[in-house]
């Protein structure tokens, strides 16, 4: 009996966790429709509420506004409009701040969450993973000596809190493992480890 409960356990806790996060994250994009008029929504067209209508609304208002941006008109309305919100203030302050991180995370150049690496938390002697997210820069710079590196440590099972980090370069180890591996292993706790990477050389050998 025990063997048979874990066993279910360890198929159904992954699938209803799935759909409560699915279902969550779709009635969130759900919330489009009320940029509707209320003329225009199911309830009212079909007398009752669909459950992803919203979703495909905010995908289309995502690639609607992405499509404008990238020609000419649109950079250029773009511009008055960032112009127009740094003149605000508070609107300024906030509107900034988010778009320097968000610009960090999705921005093809970015350097945030590209790299895993391997760090002493929260004591000497305990390791931990971390992302690296960039180096120091403004007024923190000119009190550092030597060449530093600027890491985030996320909490387990949780990622997204955890602790900005600048340590020295030399005491950071990076990782031959990709982002997505390091986010699975941190939020399994170390249960899902990464496959070992092979070189490329016993690779090599193995086919010949």
């Amino acid at each position: 009996m025990k063997k048979y409960f874990i066993t279910g356990l360890l198929v159904l806790v992954p699938l209803v966790i799935t759909i409560w996060v699915l279902k969550s994250f779709i009635a969130v994009m759900d919330q489009s429709l009320l940029l509707l008029p209320e003329a225009w929504h199911p309830h009212t067209l079909l007398g009752r509420d669909i459950p992803g209508i919203g979703a495909i609304l905010t995908v289309l208002i995502v690639l609607t506004t992405g499509l404008i941006a990238t020609n000419f008109f649109g950079m250029q309305l773009i511009i008055l409009w960032e112009k127009l919100l740094n003149h605000l203030p508070v609107v300024k302050s906030i509107y900034s701040s988010v778009k320097q991180v968000s610009d960090t995370l999705f921005s093809d150049s970015g350097n945030a969450f590209r790299k895993a690496v391997l760090v002493q938390f929260p004591r000497e002697g305990a390791w931990t993973i971390a992302f690296l997210t960039g180096t120091p820069g403004g007024d923190v710079a000119n009190h550092l000596q030597g060449d530093y590196v600027s890491v985030f440590v996320p909490t387990t099972p949780n990622p997204t809190s955890g602790f900005f980090l600048m340590m020295p370069k030399a005491d950071v180890v990076e990782l031959e493992m990709t982002v997505d591996e390091a986010l699975k292993y941190i939020i399994s706790m170390g249960v899902v480890a990464p496959v070992p990477k092979i070189p490329k050389l016993l690779t090599q050998y193995s086919n010949n």
